[in-house]
């Protein structure tokens, strides 16, 4: 593919919150502001995976290669100073997401691939999250799946977000 990779940049596909008119974009634009990062364009995953909605409509991408669709997302090129920023939302080192490659398509060839890295679920409750969604999700997250989604601040704060996963998961599902 013809995105070329800077020293110490990486290609980070983002399916959620963090896309153009979501509410943690506002990180992105701070690195693209401060030159942490680039955008690159729109770009859909080469496999199909899970992209689910957990607690509070927090979108989830699992790491179920071939369940789910295709997903749709933007793709940023980002620094190492922006991916210690970005992991830190995502709470790499506390079990929220883990950060792992992903092949991308750029479209309408459908022909051309780049490895990128995406946030997934993380494994210790990612297939728990696929069965609780009764194993459909959405190819993007949209201001349809995000209808009701809670900004970090909003939710209870006495809880962690570990702990708002697990009473999810452990909460009858309900239709959105």
């Amino acid at each position: 593919m013809g995105v070329e990779k800077g020293v110490g940049k990486r290609l980070i596909f983002t399916y959620g919150t963090l896309k153009k008119g979501f509410s943690n974009h506002r990180l992105m634009e701070e690195l693209l502001t401060a030159g942490d990062a680039t955008y690159v364009g729109a770009f859909r995953t080469a496999e199909r995976y899970p992209l689910v909605c957990g607690p509070y409509r927090v979108p989830f991408l699992l790491n179920l290669p071939g369940e789910g669709d295709k997903v749709w997302g933007e793709v940023y090129m980002v620094s190492e100073k922006g991916l210690a920023r970005l992991d830190e939302l995502e709470g790499t080192t506390r079990g929220h997401y883990q950060r792992l490659s992903i092949r991308i398509s750029d479209l309408p060839n459908d022909l051309e691939f780049d490895v990128a890295e995406a946030y997934y679920a993380h494994p210790s409750y990612a297939h728990q999250m696929w069965r609780r969604n009764g194993e459909e999700g959405f190819v993007c997250y949209s201001h349809k799946e995000a209808k009701g989604y809670v900004k970090r601040q909003d939710r209870p704060q006495h809880l962690s977000f570990l702990d708002h996963i697990s009473n999810f998961l452990s909460s009858p599902p309900t239709s959105c």
